[in-house]
């Protein structure tokens, strides 16, 4: 039941490793003008490294990060590590945030002032939020998990724990990605406890199968040309996008060697998600601050926990519930779809086990919203949870 203080300071000799092995790399060979088809372009990474290496500053980043409080506490048998911001308005709802993969409590830095302080941004102080924002066992600094099993009802019965650690009886929540996943799980096995669910993806919310016309007959024009079109961004992610989690939900402790002992490996891994999974021209930087991309690939480097985030993957490939349908969730539930995420979601599936009642579709921004454009994000969770006060 203990809540420890928290704060990062990595031992210098963990960094001077870091350089040294930046200054080393293999490079390996490349196809001539394939751009990012094959992946992360050879030409692309070694900007990126020479800048990680030579300019980027850790420790200025880490500061950064220090400005939350932070804690760790131990739940089921693992280190849970998470920020607790709480709003100077005494009233303000309390709300716990969750990233996914491949992110990290990073990707909040933009959204935590205005939702715990609106005041402070010329917001209204009956928007603020007390944030709590862990760190998914597994993850960065909760992690590496010690024991199998750690799938996503695992990891949202350890979040209710937590924040009944914290005295929180009454709360909303907020994630994407894996973040979502358990999130709304969070909110389906304890209604009588949160109040909203606000979410930025839904999963299994897309077709993946092709809509017959007996399907598509019954549907309003526009469901129905949703409908064809995630059908075919569900193919083209199975043809040249879904590998990294094949890989993880099948043999993570292999692909773990490689991600552990090259940052650079890790490096690519890594970012060439914030390339595919957000609105980005041509490389990651026209979506997302670099430094702060860049410091969400060190808390995975710095905490060796390649391999054991890569794990949730295979866990809930492997439970017992994997495939079986879910229970209805009865708790209010938002969705902020974001045009250029993986998936395009489609209301009538999302009906059949959510209790929508806020769903708004934005032109821009992908997979990474608080990061991408995080005033739509606060805003859209403002306006959510306004409805339940």
């Amino acid at each position: 039941m203990t809540i420890e203080p928290f704060r990062l300071d990595i031992p210098q000799p963990e960094l001077d490793d870091l350089h040294a092995r930046l200054e080393r790399v293999r490079w390996p060979d490349e196809l001539p003008g394939v751009g990012w088809s094959y992946g992360v372009p050879r030409d692309y990474l070694k900007e990126l490294v020479a800048y990680w290496r030579d300019e980027y500053d850790w420790r200025a980043e880490e500061a950064k990060l220090n400005d939350w409080p932070q804690f760790t506490t131990t739940i089921d048998g693992a280190t849970v590590h998470f920020a607790h911001l709480r709003s100077p308005e005494p009233d303000a709802t309390p709300l716990l945030i969750s990233h996914g993969w491949p992110g990290s409590i990073v990707e909040f830095q933009q959204v935590s002032g205005p939702l715990s302080n609106p005041r402070a941004y010329g917001g209204d102080p009956a928007d603020a939020f007390h944030l709590v924002i862990p760190s998914i066992p597994g993850f960065g600094l909760s992690g590496p998990t010690r024991e199998t099993g750690w799938e996503l009802l695992r990891v949202a019965r350890a979040f209710a724990e937590l924040m009944d650690r914290l005295g929180y009886d009454r709360y909303g929540v907020q994630g994407g990605d894996w973040g979502a996943g358990i999130l709304r799980e969070l909110g389906r096995i304890h209604p009588e406890r949160v109040v909203g669910v606000h979410l930025n993806l839904i999963p299994g919310a897309g077709a993946t199968a092709e809509p017959t016309e007996d399907e598509l007959a019954p549907l309003e024009p526009s469901e129905r040309e949703r409908t064809i079109a995630s059908w075919q961004r569900y193919q083209a992610w199975v043809k040249d996008r879904q590998g990294y989690a094949e890989l993880q939900m099948t043999r993570p402790q292999t692909l773990s060697y490689a991600l552990t002992d090259s940052p650079v490996g890790q490096l690519a891994w890594i970012v060439e998600k914030f390339k595919e999974w957000t609105e980005s021209a041509g490389r990651p930087e026209d979506a997302v601050d670099r430094d702060q991309m860049l410091t969400n690939v060190m808390l995975y480097w710095l905490t060796g926990t390649a391999g054991s985030a890569a794990r949730i993957y295979y866990e809930r490939a492997h439970a017992d519930y994997w495939g079986k349908p879910i229970e209805p969730s009865t708790t209010p539930t938002a969705l902020a779809d974001f045009a250029h995420d993986n998936f395009i979601p489609l209301r009538h599936i999302v009906d059949r086990t959510n209790n929508i009642t806020r769903w708004t579709s934005y032109p821009h921004g992908g997979h990474f919203p608080a990061m991408e454009v995080p005033d739509v994000l606060v805003e859209d969770i403002r306006a959510f949870f306004r409805t339940l006060r």
